[in-house]
């Protein structure tokens, strides 16, 4: 499968949008997706998989450091490694402007995801007791460091 990786473009907010709706109980909104373009310290890839959109991964680079807080991938593209070649040319982005260590949050509950992150050197470094919700559940707090 041809992937390419890209910045984040008004475009694909439609498709974008359609995947939020069907993977999270309280996704984001079209504004939410907007205002993730052109913002000093916010970086936001797109995969394309044979010229589709299949998915979007983000990090705003706070203090130095990388919060990543989106990574999505569209149902029909998963268990392609698509989620991971956004995370690498992510982190490639920020070590290009310093950033060393990164760090997420992701659902316990969440195995394929976690194991994404493992094989990108995250590791758990703690848990964040109700952070979501809908349902409410722990988040587990990885860290890749430098």
């Amino acid at each position: 499968m041809d992937i390419h990786i890209r910045e984040l473009q008004a475009e694909d907010i439609p498709r974008l949008l359609e995947y939020e709706r069907a993977a999270f109980s309280s996704p984001w909104s079209e504004d939410s997706f907007k205002g993730l373009m052109n913002r000093e310290h916010y970086t936001y890839l797109v995969a394309l998989a044979e010229g589709r959109v299949a998915g979007i991964c983000g990090m705003i680079s706070v203090c130095g450091e990388g919060d990543i807080d989106k990574v999505l991938v569209g149902e029909e593209f998963r268990g392609r490694g698509i989620a991971t070649r956004m995370l690498e040319g992510l982190i490639a982005m920020g070590e290009a402007r310093g950033i060393r260590d990164y760090t997420l949050e992701v659902r316990v509950s969440n195995a394929p995801a976690i194991r994404v992150y493992e094989k990108l050197g995250f590791v758990s470094e703690g848990i964040r007791p109700r952070f979501y919700t809908k349902p409410t559940e722990d988040a587990l707090i990885m860290w890749r460091r430098g």
